[in-house]
């Protein structure tokens, strides 16, 4: 057994989730009301006993184990999580490798080191008078000392070896200071601070640990006009979210995460009273970015102002720009990426435009109900670009129209949901004043990403044996195994699934959190094309879980059968994963109609049209498990 199996046996769903909710026993299961989201009028929160597992069938839609519950509660990540379980159960978690163990000390006196830095860029910021101008600065942009208090804010001298000397004092040596990212390096090997002069902005993971600085020029003839912190150890600027730390309690209440350009814009809107806002930190907003905040929310809205929301950033984005911006703060459009993270993410992607020539914190420094109406009219992606492209333009001009039409068409057909497809279409025929059979075979068709892919493999691992798992558990562990052993896998297996009119592979087709995890590092490996993606999942597996992982790897028996035939058997695999969720969630809302019937709350349910859509999915997926499966 796993020390993760080991911490699920020793705890009881029901005991965990009934400190913080109010459960009620309905035949085997137990409900109660979801506590991620406001509901006081029917319980939509279930408990299964038997599989350890949760699912809100309300407005969160989600579910997991006891780490996905506490995850989510909490906003911790998965090491926190089984940290934190583990103690509760009693599990001694595998002490790290001597290797290990050195590496994490290492980290943890940079993350002393940066802290001493937040006090000391704070002490100049309030006591010494070259700060006094940087102070000014920040009360010309409305912010009050509190709120430059709780988010750390402070100065850098205006010379070369202040914090050198000051961090000599203090007994760091030169070699941690680079590594910390608070000097730099001259060719003849002569080190200096690495923020002069600048405004300085303390960057934290989600947890609160310090990672590293943004800085941003007082001078406006010093360049650049924002600096961050070079890619350490700590610090990974693709990684991180600026303000997370402080904003993840209020967007898991609120259910939305809001993305803006720069860090004074974040710390106005939390004074402001917007605290679910978070910043990048110059880059094109990454995937990774997103996967920090689906921890919280799927509903993401993208804040920009009006000229890089116009017409000409919104071609570069088509043009998928992603690189990193270093010469100033600049949050890059991708209207494809953001699709594509949508996707992946399913989740909700929407942009808004802020009023020409105004920033965030001049919004709501004006109006902060100017600010929640700009949020309100956040318009999802597709149609955000096809209003932006047809703005100001003669939609009479049959060239025009055509010209739109080029641009917005491959947009919509990256969206996978096939309805969410055809409404884009007819709203684009509308716009255009169109008949929409004129959009349809227009379009060239969107070009195939190459992929690297490993040496063919014949044989691959054999489906676990069922004896000590449930049906749907020993479907999962299979597909992950052969993931695992083959993560090009994937491609094939998402294009067969899409082929027969279903959704790819994703998280939500595992019940476990850790192989939910393990799913995300197969996808990664498949994104990068710096290693072999066998590779890339083997140097990169998490510590916390290397044991499973080493499980999953172990030799078993091998089926005597070709790669056809393998990836035959994942597809029907997958599509009994699935069938089991649903019959599963179809069975317990049969039994939460039944429970509130009973009481004679309501003569109707809210879960008809849920279980509508439910049913509707099993019978698509009976149909694809009786077709035959054909390669291209």
């Amino acid at each position: 057994m796993s020390t993760i199996d080991e911490i699920k046996s020793r705890i009881d769903i029901v005991d965990l989730v009934s400190e913080t909710v109010k459960l009620r026993r309905s035949g085997k299961n137990y409900t109660g009301f979801c506590p991620f989201h406001a509901n006081t009028r029917t319980p939509a929160f279930v408990v299964f006993p038997e599989s350890g597992s949760w699912r809100c069938f309300g407005q969160c839609n989600e579910g997991g184990d006891i780490f996905r519950y506490v995850m989510k509660k909490e906003g911790w990540d998965f090491p926190e999580a089984l940290k934190r379980l583990a103690e509760r159960a009693g599990v001694q978690l595998q002490p790290l490798a001597q290797e290990d163990r050195a590496s994490a000390e290492e980290h943890e006196r940079l993350r002393t080191l940066l802290e001493e830095a937040v006090t000391f860029y704070r002490h100049q910021l309030f006591h010494t008078p070259p700060g006094q101008a940087a102070l000014d600065y920040l009360h010309h942009r409305s912010l009050k000392d509190e709120t430059i208090e709780a988010f750390g804010l402070g100065y850098a001298p205006h010379a070369w070896d202040a914090a050198i000397g000051y961090y000599a004092g203090k007994g760091y040596t030169p070699q941690e200071l680079s590594e910390a990212g608070l000097v730099s390096e001259r060719e003849s090997g002569e080190r200096f601070d690495r923020f002069r002069h600048r405004i300085m902005f303390p960057i934290r993971d989600p947890s609160g640990r310090m990672a590293g600085f943004g800085a941003r020029i007082l001078d406006p003839n010093d360049v650049p006009k924002f600096l961050n912190s070079p890619q350490t150890v700590l610090f990974d600027k693709g990684r991180l979210l600026y303000g997370l730390d402080q904003a993840r309690k209020a967007i898991r209440a609120q259910d939305q995460a809001v993305i803006v350009e720069g860090y004074l814009d974040v710390i106005a809107l939390h004074q402001g009273g917007f605290p679910n806002t978070v910043s990048p930190m110059g880059t094109a907003l990454t995937e990774d970015q997103l996967h920090l905040l689906k921890r919280f929310t799927r509903r993401f809205v993208l804040a920009l102002d009006a000229d890089a929301a116009g017409q000409k950033a919104t071609l570069r984005g088509l043009e998928l720009a992603r690189q990193a911006l270093d010469h100033g703060q600049e949050l890059a459009f991708d209207a494809r990426g953001l699709l594509r993270h949508e996707a992946r993410l399913q989740a909700d992607v929407r942009v808004t435009t802020l009023p020409a020539g105004m920033d965030p914190d001049e919004v709501v420094n004006r109006d902060p109900a100017e600010w929640a109406a700009i949020l309100q009219a956040a318009r999802p992606v597709v149609i955000h670009v096809m209003e932006t492209l047809a703005s100001g333009r003669d939609l009479d001009d049959p060239k025009v129209k055509s010209e739109i039409a080029a641009r917005v068409l491959p947009l919509v057909e990256d969206v996978p949901n096939p309805v969410e497809r055809e409404d884009y279409r007819q709203r684009l025929a509308r716009l255009l004043r169109v008949n929409e059979r004129a959009l349809i075979g227009t379009h060239p068709a969107p070009a195939r990403t190459r992929r690297r892919r490993g040496p063919a493999v014949e044989r691959g691992p054999a489906a676990p044996a069922l004896t000590s798992m449930q049906p749907s558990q020993a479907a999962e562990t299979f597909v992950l195994k052969h993931l695992l052993h083959r993560p090009d896998s994937l491609y094939l297996l998402d294009r067969s699934l899409q082929k027969a009119g279903l959704g790819r592979l994703g998280q939500e087709d595992f019940d476990r959190t850790d192989y939910q995890l393990l799913l995300r590092l197969v996808q990664q490996s498949l994104e990068q094309d710096d290693l072999e993606p066998q590779r890339y999942v083997q140097d990169d597996i998490p510590e916390s879980l290397n044991d499973l992982f080493q499980e999953l790897l172990a030799p078993s028996a091998l089926v005597d059968t070709s790669y056809e035939a393998q990836l035959k058997e994942l597809f029907r695999a997958i599509i009994r994963i699935r069938l089991s969720h649903y019959e599963e969630s179809i069975e317990q809302i049969k039994n939460l109609e039944e429970d509130i019937q009973d009481q004679g709350e309501l003569h109707t349910t809210p879960y008809g049209e849920l279980k509508v859509q439910y049913i509707r999915a099993k019978d698509r997926l009976d149909r694809a498990l009786k077709q035959p499966l054909t390669r291209e």
